[in-house]
């Protein structure tokens, strides 16, 4: 158990919600971070009613403002940041061909820049007190590639980059940095992708399933174990690592 305060970006929903709730049961405070304040809500008394404790707090990771306010809400209601899990995300899918700047810029504003203002904000006091977790969300597409993803993929693998550097960085500091890749993950937004792929969203679902060795979809509480160990005092040894979340869809 722990008593430490995580900031929990795109917190409210999927595989972020996963992430804030499990926190929210191993003992951390959690700040349930995201631009659906209503969802957020929903997601910190659901933590908050199961023992927890919890806060929703409104913010774009778009926006340095908004995150640097983010961070003080969180400092003065719930205490520094220790733990830090950069979830928020967004994708479409389509041929690389098709994309524009303007998908680019915004793929890697929320993808990419977006952990980039989060770690960058709070960083500097981890440091100072001698404690700090990032964890940043990547994915397997990051690693592996991932057809009509290609612009996410790249800003994913640049957050497995990112993650290395930082975690060489602050070693000697008592900061840890490391990467959780999920593969396909059974979500709302993954839901959403197969309604509206143009085909049958059962058969879309089903390709994906039957290409896992385990044969399911991963679950939001899959991905969120992986990150509640690295969030821990048990993985202050741990730094750099890259984990992929897959039913062992990636090996390498």
């Amino acid at each position: 158990m722990s008593n430490r305060t995580a900031f929990v970006t795109g917190g409210a929903q999927g595989i972020g919600q996963g992430i804030a709730t499990t926190l929210g049961a191993h003992g951390f405070k959690v700040a349930v971070v995201d631009l659906n304040i209503e969802a957020a809500q929903a997601t910190a008394k659901a933590i908050s009613d199961a023992g927890g404790t919890a806060i929703a707090v409104p913010a774009a990771v778009t926006d340095t403002g908004s995150v640097q306010a983010a961070v003080k809400t969180v400092t003065d209601e719930l205490g520094p940041v220790e733990v830090a899990v950069n979830n928020a995300g967004w994708d479409d899918f389509m041929k690389f061909v098709d994309t524009t700047e303007e998908f680019w810029d915004r793929i890697l504003d929320i993808n990419f820049k977006g952990a980039l203002r989060v770690t960058h904000a709070v960083v500097p006091g981890m440091i100072e007190r001698g404690f700090g977790r990032v964890i940043n969300i990547g994915s397997d597409a990051g690693r592996v590639g991932s057809s009509l993803e290609a612009v996410y993929s790249g800003a994913k693998g640049g957050i497995i980059a990112f993650t290395k550097t930082l975690a060489r960085e602050v070693a000697t500091k008592g900061v840890t940095a490391n990467t959780v890749c999920p593969g396909p993950t059974d979500t709302p937004a993954l839901r959403k992708f197969a309604d509206s792929s143009g085909q049958d969203a059962d058969k879309v679902i089903g390709g994906m399933t039957r290409a896992v060795p385990m044969k399911r979809l991963a679950l939001p509480e899959d991905v969120a174990a992986a990150v509640a160990f690295f969030a821990s005092d048990a993985a202050g040894y741990v730094t750099g690592q890259t984990l992929s979340v897959s039913g062992g869809l990636t090996m390498a």
